[in-house]
């Protein structure tokens, strides 16, 4: 599944259209100050992406306070946090080594994610990721409990529906993630 979400265009076409509507409703809320929220996309060099989808994941949906000049960036499912990697490869490619599946490193060619920055994300799913805010009031929820030891793959096996919705699932959940409060 991994190999082939990652060359579907409709996919990126999804995760485009999530973010679009997730940037239109913290558009329509106003700033602390009061002051309208007006549009200044922040630009990004996106790794991990199809070459036809790349224009448009070329920024992320940001905005800025027609009064205080303040910004306000919107949750993303299309970006986790500052990471140059899209988070749906960060998320696919921790579930992949999680389950053992044979051809990680084929696919690790495929996109040129470094072992060393596998090592990395899957440091962050088993030690950073299970101390933050959001895993604390959402583990309470989730039963049969999750193996911190398999995150990604044991929070997506959680998600009812195909794999892809699982997925789609996972990447709304981990939104909070992907902005500064």
């Amino acid at each position: 599944m991994c190999h082939n979400v990652l060359q579907d265009q409709t996919i990126f076409q999804i995760l485009l259209r999530i973010d679009a509507d997730l940037a239109a409703r913290t558009q329509a809320g106003r700033c602390a100050c009061g002051g309208a929220l007006h549009r200044a996309d922040y630009p990004r060099k996106p790794r991990g992406c199809l070459k036809a989808a790349r224009a448009a994941y070329s920024s992320r949906f940001s905005f800025c306070c027609s009064c205080c000049r303040k910004r306000r960036t919107a949750p993303s499912v299309r970006f986790l946090g500052r990471r140059v990697y899209l988070a749906l490869v960060v998320v696919l490619m921790a579930s992949r080594l999680t389950a053992r599946t044979p051809g990680t490193q084929t696919l690790c060619a495929l996109i040129a994610v470094p072992r060393r920055t596998l090592q990395r994300w899957r440091s962050w799913w088993v030690q950073d990721f299970p101390l933050t805010r959001l895993w604390q009031a959402e583990v309470a929820c989730i039963l049969p409990s999750v193996s911190r030891e398999d995150l990604p793959q044991s929070l997506l096996v959680r998600f009812a529906g195909p794999p892809l919705e699982a997925l789609l699932h996972g990447l709304l959940l981990l939104t909070p993630l992907t902005t500064r409060t």
